[in-house]
C-alpha cells in the first residue's frame, strides 16, 4: 500500500493523532529528515521502522508529512 493509499482510509486522521501524542516524535522526525533521507530517499516504511524501532503506523505518519513539506518547497 502507497502512502497516498494510506491516507485515503477512514482512521488516517486517528493515526495521526495518535502519532503526534507520542514524546519521541518530533525527534523521530528530525532524524528521519536529517539523516535517514539523506542516506537513503526511499527508504520504505517498514525499513524505517525497523531502523528506528519504532511502531509501522508512526513511520508512516512521519515518511507522509516529510513528503508533503518536500512538495511544499518545489
Amino acid at each position: 500500500m502507497s502512502l497516498e493509499e494510506y491516507k485515503k482510509e477512514k482512521l488516517w486522521p486517528i493515526l495521526v493523532e495518535t502519532v503526534h501524542a507520542l514524546v519521541m516524535y518530533t525527534n523521530h522526525k528530525a532524524y528521519t529528515r536529517e539523516m535517514v533521507l539523506s542516506e537513503k530517499p526511499e527508504i520504505a516504511h517498514a525499513e524505517l521502522a525497523a531502523r528506528l524501532k519504532i511502531p509501522l503506523g508512526e513511520a508512516l505518519v512521519i515518511l507522509c508529512e516529510l513528503a508533503e513539506e518536500r512538495e511544499a518547497k518545489t
